[in-house]
């Protein structure tokens, strides 16, 4: 590196300290004695590592950590059989599973290590292989027996993709500011930032509950979409607490408020206003239409049949989980960059996902009713022209974000 270049944020072991602290200390939330279990990706291990140090140094009893390598993966769907796809070991979900008997911390790493390796495989049997995602991790976060985080990791392939107007070293510095920047790790104080952040979020939340709202009505450029809500679905903003008492944000970073809807209750068309990654893949120009509750037609200008894939995985996977709205005070939408990471990029735009509800989002005399599918997959349907509006029962309208500003 010359001496006009600047140093990567990333690239910086005093930056990687902080970033690490934040997530393990904040996010995650860990106490002393838990076991931390990190999530990670071939590609990833400088990050993973540093998580892990300031796990052990935070008091963590075990840091476990599970690397997942999508080589691996694009070698299972060249050669095995179409059968197997959808084959998960049952050991994988065990393990989720016994991070929940053991009331650990969890983090797990988003960004894309290897952007378009999966790209010119058939995208049906990309859709069918799902891993590293198994149910049972639904199953523990509505448990809530584990406090846990996602947070983004940076990479060189990544920074090419997002920003690939510019140099690989510049695209990589880019990219490292702009994490920092959502991450709020470039205030002087970033958990009181995060803090101050979490309870505007929390107050549009409860205050979006109180009305009470039959319907979502989401209004632009393609879209005309009504979602249904449950009698007692409730809004909340990405802060939960687990069944211990241990407060943790469950996104770093996050921007959204969200809610479980009805299931049944669907109707309309909605246009993607970010690409989707899924499975490996990037869905670009997707377009859904609901009927009756169901994702009827699902069309895109590349890649539609992975998430078709997805949408035929079992009886509600067509259905809707989660409604969020993101209004334009983050961080995120700010940047104008598509990151394709949901993480960042549903943390940028109002969204909705297909599959597994938040059961903690309704009360319980309207669990049975919530979406139970194996698959949660969020796309995003939000942008400064697309409007959102609450009806009650007897069909008022009341604007609930309008040009990314609240008005409830």
């Amino acid at each position: 590196m010359s001496s006009g270049e600047k140093l990567a944020a990333f690239d910086d072991p005093e930056v990687l300290e902080r970033f690490a602290d934040l997530v393990v200390k904040t996010a995650a939330n860990l106490q002393q004695g838990q076991v931390l279990a990190v999530g990670s990706e071939i590609g990833k291990e400088a990050v993973t590592r540093a998580i892990a140090a300031a796990g052990y140094k935070a008091g963590a009893k075990y840091v476990d950590v599970s690397y997942f390598d999508l080589y691996v993966k694009r070698a299972r769907l060249l050669y095995a059989d179409e059968d197997t796809l959808d084959y998960v070991p049952p050991f994988l979900g065990d393990r989720i599973t016994a991070l929940g008997d053991l009331r650990a911390a969890r983090v797990g790493l988003t960004g894309p290590a290897h952007p378009g390796l999966l790209s010119d495989l058939d995208p049906g049997r990309v859709g069918r292989d799902q891993l590293p995602a198994v149910r049972e991790t639904g199953k523990v976060v509505n448990a809530r027996t584990t406090n846990w985080t996602a947070v983004p990791c940076p990479t060189r392939a990544w920074a090419a993709l997002v920003h690939p107007d510019l140099d690989p070293e510049a695209a990589w510095v880019k990219l490292c500011d702009q994490i920092l920047h959502v991450c709020r790790l470039d205030t002087d104080d970033p958990i009181a930032a995060w803090a101050e952040r979490a309870e505007v979020l929390v107050g549009a939340a409860d205050r979006l509950t109180a009305r009470r709202f039959d319907t979502l009505h989401f209004e632009g450029p393609g879209t005309d979409l009504k979602v249904g809500l449950l009698p007692t679905s409730r809004f909340l903003a990405a802060r939960f607490e687990t069944v211990d008492g241990i407060t943790h944000l469950p996104n770093l970073p996050s921007e959204e408020i969200f809610t479980s809807p009805d299931p049944l209750r669907a109707e309309g068309v909605v246009r993607a206003t970010k690409p989707l990654v899924l499975g490996g893949s990037i869905i670009r120009g997707l377009e859904v239409e609901f009927r009756d509750g169901r994702a009827v037609r699902i069309d895109a200008d590349e890649n539609a049949e992975v998430l078709r894939s997805y949408a035929a995985r079992d009886e509600n996977a067509n259905r809707l989980g989660e409604a969020a709205l993101v209004d334009g005070d983050g961080r995120i939408g700010a940047l104008d960059t598509v990151f394709f990471d949901t993480l960042l990029d549903e943390n940028a735009a109002s969204h909705i996902a297909l599959g597994h509800a938040y059961e903690m989002c309704v009360e319980e005399e309207d669990v049975a009713k919530v979406n139970d599918s194996t698959i949660h997959v969020d796309f995003m349907i939000g942008s400064p022209e697309v409007s959102v509006h609450g009806l009650s029962a007897d069909g008022t309208s009341t604007p609930v974000l309008v040009n990314g500003a609240w008005q409830v």
